[in-house]
């Protein structure tokens, strides 16, 4: 099982311990800034779709984000 989760900055460095201290823990890493920008946009993309999906937005059609650019 794979656990992805927010902390402060702050915590940061004693959560990273708690984590690597753990027996069954195989590998334990921060993100990068690129990574977690990344994670969030995609995080952002995938509640877009998820509105789309309930009708509660509509996305643009390939075609008119082609037009677009």
């Amino acid at each position: 099982m794979k656990i992805l989760d927010e902390i402060l900055d702050s915590d940061a460095t004693f959560g990273m311990k708690v984590l690597r201290s753990l027996s069954s823990e195989k590998k334990a890493n921060s993100m990068s800034s690129g990574s977690v920008n990344l994670w969030d946009d995609l995080k952002d993309a995938a509640k877009d779709v998820r509105q789309h999906k309930e009708g509660k937005v509509k996305l643009q059609s390939l075609d008119e984000f082609v037009n677009e650019v």
